[in-house]
């Protein structure tokens, strides 16, 4: 059984993919443990308690430094006997959790990675001011310091000339990014995923 802790920080959309996806049966020998929260008015709380989830605030504003909180967050993690930690709109760095749970972070990238991972702005709307055809979401393992690593899976939307900003950004939520999650933590915890090097192998079932 994979125990797993969730990091996020606000309306917990892709919280709720994961919820769902436990709900139905679709990610075997898996267990949430707890959601950490950034914040405590946060919907993604509302979620957690309706799943009946152990939901934990950790504030950052109680803390001196980021490092501070990102240990205290890394130490709840290993009290927990965590072996998942999953980050899902979480907006505060990783920080020694990347290092101590290495090749155990599984996060999403709003944009088919490499494109506009290092963009200013929004990579929904660089994509669209760019004038790509075709967008999507990224899984990822999280590196050691805590950025983009190893692949997991993608997913590919089209871009419709009729598209805004905020109807691309929830296309990508439901069309992609909710797939990809569940997916990705579901190979994992059938312990189906290989890292080498830069690249992620998803062995045969």
């Amino acid at each position: 059984m994979v125990r797993a802790a969730i990091l996020v920080s606000g309306n917990g959309m892709l919280l709720q993919s994961v919820l769902d996806a436990m709900y139905f049966g679709e990610i075997p020998d898996f267990e949430l443990v707890a959601v950490i929260c950034t914040d405590a008015n946060a919907y993604a709380m509302r979620r957690a308690k309706n799943a009946k989830v152990e939901s934990i605030v950790v504030e950052p504003e109680n803390f001196p430094t980021k490092f501070s909180y990102s240990m205290a967050i890394s130490n709840k993690l290993k009290d927990m006997d965590i072996d998942l930690v999953i980050v899902a709109d979480y907006d505060m760095p990783l920080g020694v959790i990347s290092t101590q749970f290495r090749k155990r972070i599984i996060g999403i990238y709003p944009s088919l990675i490499p494109a506009f991972v290092n963009c200013d702005d929004s990579p929904v709307r660089a994509a669209m001011e760019r004038g790509c055809k075709v967008t999507g979401a990224t899984a990822f393992f999280a590196d050691i310091d805590g950025n983009i690593g190893p692949i997991i899976a993608q997913q590919a939307i089209d871009i419709h000339p009729e598209d805004t900003l905020q109807s691309l950004n929830q296309r990508i939520m439901e069309e992609a990014a909710w797939k990809l999650l569940p997916k990705a933590v579901a190979l994992f915890c059938q312990n189906r995923l290989e890292i080498h090097g830069e690249r992620v192998v998803i062995k045969p079932e």
